[in-house]
């Protein structure tokens, strides 16, 4: 799944080609995510996501010189407020990563396509809770619809849906703190930052499982090294993709493609991997999508209404 949020970013151009690859490209790269993970194991999650921490560092770093944004991290890192809400974003981070990872390598990649599923609910509900906005009545109902699909699944299915759950709130609050650093800060900086503050347990955990014999690197051959090491690559690159669309593609079109991921991960749950699909799943998932297209349509509506509200001003003020 994505590392960073849907923020705000100038519009270049409506349909850009480029742009709609990158987006294309990025959220098909996080949706083949459970096929890649699988391929890490015996590693556990833990591990997995230790190495994760330690080679997304080590290819940042190489980004940084590359994209010569090293001024931009070394401001991050000199400014209290932006390490702090960096420091919280890495810990949600972290768990959105453990979990998503966990649930992948325990059967339950439909739990996780759900999550993110779930994820623009959640952003709605925080911009409620904490931003303090006002909802249109249309937004209402689709939050209600939202919370009777986890109603739903939970009473047919005989328990909570956790790991989708968890990881909806994990990267709703952290695309909230991310939003809170400001726009200015760019991916490859930021993400730097969040995985400095988490290498130190990180690597200190893989020094530890290596003392005591449990660690997976270099115990399995050279080609499940390499593909542990290429978990920082993996990391990196979708990361990178998303952050030249956003700065390509209008908000509304860069919505649309976000489902892109977990549709994926759906199907190969469901075709690959044959996870369960009881009814009460079915209707669940039915009210999220639902909801879904009820906050898809009333954002395109609303952002021509602005469109068109700004036209007017401009050809009355001229």
């Amino acid at each position: 799944m994505p590392d960073s949020p849907t923020a705000a970013r100038p519009v270049v151009a409506p349909l850009d080609g480029p742009g709609l690859a990158a987006g294309v490209g990025a959220y098909v790269l996080w949706g083949v995510l459970p096929l890649y993970f699988p391929l890490l194991q015996p590693a556990g999650a833990v591990e997995i996501i230790a190495h994760r921490v330690v080679w997304s560092l080590l290819f940042c770093v190489v980004l940084l010189l590359a994209t010569r944004t090293w001024d931009a991290f070394v401001g991050a890192l000199r400014s209290r407020r932006t390490l702090g809400l960096l420091s919280v974003a890495a810990v949600l981070l972290a768990v959105n990563w453990l979990v998503f990872v966990f649930g992948i390598l325990t059967d339950r990649v439909v739990d996780a396509a759900l999550g993110y599923y779930i994820n623009p609910l959640v952003t709605v509900t925080l911009a409620v809770v904490v931003l303090r906005e006002r909802l249109r009545p249309v937004q209402w109902v689709a939050l209600g619809c939202g919370a009777a699909a986890v109603v739903v699944i939970t009473a047919g299915y005989g328990r909570l849906p956790w790991i989708a759950l968890v990881l909806a709130l994990s990267f709703g609050f952290y695309g909230l703190i991310k939003n809170r650093v400001g726009r200015n800060l760019g991916a490859v900086p930021g993400l730097t930052v969040e995985t400095l503050v988490l290498a130190p347990l990180a690597l200190g955990y893989l020094l530890w499982m290596g003392a005591v014999g449990q660690g997976a690197f270099g115990a399995h051959g050279t080609a499940h090294a390499l593909v542990l090491a290429s978990s920082g690559v993996v990391t990196a690159i979708p990361l990178l993709l998303f952050n030249s669309a956003a700065r390509r593609l209008p908000l509304s079109m860069l919505g649309l493609l976000q489902y892109i991921a977990p549709t994926l991960q759906l199907l190969i749950g469901v075709l690959v991997l044959h996870e369960q699909m009881p009814a009460a799943r079915w209707w669940g998932f039915a009210l999220v999508w639902t909801a879904l297209a009820i906050l898809t349509v009333d954002g395109v509506r609303t952002s021509r209404a602005q469109r068109l509200d700004r036209r007017a001003a401009s050809l009355n003020a001229g």
